[in-house]
């Protein structure tokens, strides 16, 4: 196959230095576009200007067939010799599929009926000297179909329809967070602490400051210094970076959407996410019941609202009131005789590798993460999620061994996370503290700028974070991550130029 490719490129290498022999500007800057195809298409028997792709090209008789895709539209092309120039019909004979060009000329139908676009003058904008893959080897293997997706762009369109989805939903997330009055900004991606979650960051060093910082793992630390100083609502979509596994529901770069709202509580984002999700559902998808990865999902509100204690107690038996401890936690595990390995993480969550050290948040996290939340269909919000594992959560008053949060869940993914933002400077340095005495992958950054922030005065705040790349996911049906983002993060590749 490679050899069959090799001497296919021989052949356009070929074709190259005849068009240059010619005269033919190979890689033209201007074009002359008067109608895209689908334009054309609707103007029989006039003249148009349009622009394409050649997607398959044959003669017959005296006569040169193209079929020509521009972004939204397929038009046969027909290039004969009495229409054209000496010159124009010689480049017509070396034209192959996968070239652009620029056509001029006149709307017609053949003997077949088949709506055609005459030409009666024809310029090159671009040489391809590769086929596309389908038409010498097909483009079925999944990591080439990733590594090249320019290509997969070209031959599956169901890849280009997810790219769409996904500006709409962005869009529509967008204009909604707009007509809400919240206001967009933007925050350092290099920051000189890593903070907002519990991940592990990349590291990259700066030379003319000769520091190291660290790529965002969110963006809510910064997003929370703008409350303070006086801003009410503002939003962020934009890149995470956390340097862990990947897998069909993680990527090392990611895309989060976070906002944050003075004045407001936890319950009142859950009606708030009811009526974000589902317009920005029907923008996109046309309808709120949806099918995804054999599930039926139905997204018409109001969504259920179960607490996480009694989610977990349902499917293990296991009260977190009474198991409230790490070694209380592990005898009832043990007791429910439910098999959750804490030695190693094969084949379960990322954090299992933290939790034989890091207490009594992690071994709950895993537990729910093996038991409970795969059965979780939703949507639902799960609310009031432990104090162990949320550092940067309110406490409820009446229960400070809970947070004030709630995450929504979706065919077993946690799709948003939100709470009330701690706003308490010296319980936000206790945490802190606390957390800085397990093992170092496990905890967070202590911020003392953060903590002075604080201590100017945060109003009363509700936070919200979604991962953009997993909702597309769930709209559009898709098993994996990789599978929305144009450009997922790849094993490199000695790459030879084959």
């Amino acid at each position: 196959m490679a050899g069959r490719l090799s001497h296919i490129k021989e052949n356009r290498l070929e074709k190259l230095g005849a068009l240059r022999k010619l005269g033919v500007e190979i890689y033209p800057a201007n074009t002359v576009r008067k109608q895209t195809i689908s334009q054309a298409l609707a103007s029989f028997g006039k003249k148009v200007a349009i622009v394409g792709r050649i997607w398959a090209i044959r003669s017959h008789g005296g006569a040169i067939f193209a079929d020509v895709h521009d972004e939204l539209g397929d038009i046969q092309v027909l290039l004969v010799r009495n229409k054209l120039s000496p010159k124009e019909f010689s480049l017509a004979q070396l034209l192959d599929s996968g070239d652009f060009i620029n056509v001029q000329g006149s709307v017609i139908k053949t003997n077949s009926g088949e709506i055609t676009v005459q030409a009666t003058h024809l310029i090159l904008l671009a040489k391809a000297l590769r086929p596309l893959p389908s038409s010498w080897s097909g483009f079925r293997d999944v990591e080439e179909r990733y590594r090249q997706r320019y290509a997969d762009l070209l031959l599956n369109p169901q890849v280009k329809e997810v790219a769409l989805t996904r500006s709409r939903i962005i869009k529509s997330l967008r204009e909604f967070l707009d007509k809400a009055g919240f206001m967009e900004v933007e925050t350092p991606i290099l920051q000189p602490l890593y903070g907002g979650a519990v991940a592990k960051p990349f590291t990259t060093h700066h030379n003319a400051l000769d520091s190291d910082f660290y790529l965002r793992i969110s963006d809510e630390l910064y997003l929370k210094r703008l409350i303070v100083g006086g801003f009410e609502k503002v939003y962020e979509i934009g890149h995470n970076f956390r340097n862990e596994g990947i897998d069909k529901s993680h990527n090392p770069e990611f895309t989060m959407v976070e906002f944050y709202w003075a004045y407001q509580n936890y319950e009142g984002l859950m009606d708030f996410t009811e009526k974000l999700i589902t317009t920005i559902i029907e923008t996109a998808c046309g309808k709120l019941k949806l099918i995804y990865q054999g599930q039926s999902l139905d997204f018409t509100p109001p969504w259920p609202r179960v607490t996480y204690r009694d989610a977990l107690l349902a499917e293990t038996g296991i009260d977190i009131n009474l198991a409230d401890t790490e070694a209380k936690l592990k005898t009832a595990i043990k007791q429910k005789n439910i098999k959750l390995d804490l030695k190693n993480e094969t084949g379960l969550p990322a954090l299992l590798a933290q939790a034989r050290q890091a207490g009594f948040g992690n071994v709950l996290d895993a537990l729910y993460k093996a038991t409970t939340r795969p059965k979780l269909v939703g949507p639902i919000f799960l609310i009031d999620r432990p104090t162990a594992f949320v550092s940067l959560a309110k406490r409820k008053p009446d229960d400070p061994a809970k947070t004030a949060s709630f995450q929504l869940l979706v065919a077993g993914l946690e799709v948003v996370n939100a709470y009330n933002e701690l706003n308490d400077p010296v319980d936000q340095a206790k945490r802190w503290q606390e957390s800085e005495k397990r093992k170092k992958s496990d905890h967070e950054a202590f911020d003392a700028d953060y903590i002075r922030a604080l201590e100017y005065g945060m109003p009363p705040t509700a936070g919200w974070g979604m991962g953009i790349d997993r909702f597309v996911a769930l709209l559009t049906d898709q098993a994996t991550l990789k599978d929305v983002i144009l450009f997922p993060t790849l094993r490199p590749k000695n790459d030879n130029q084959g």
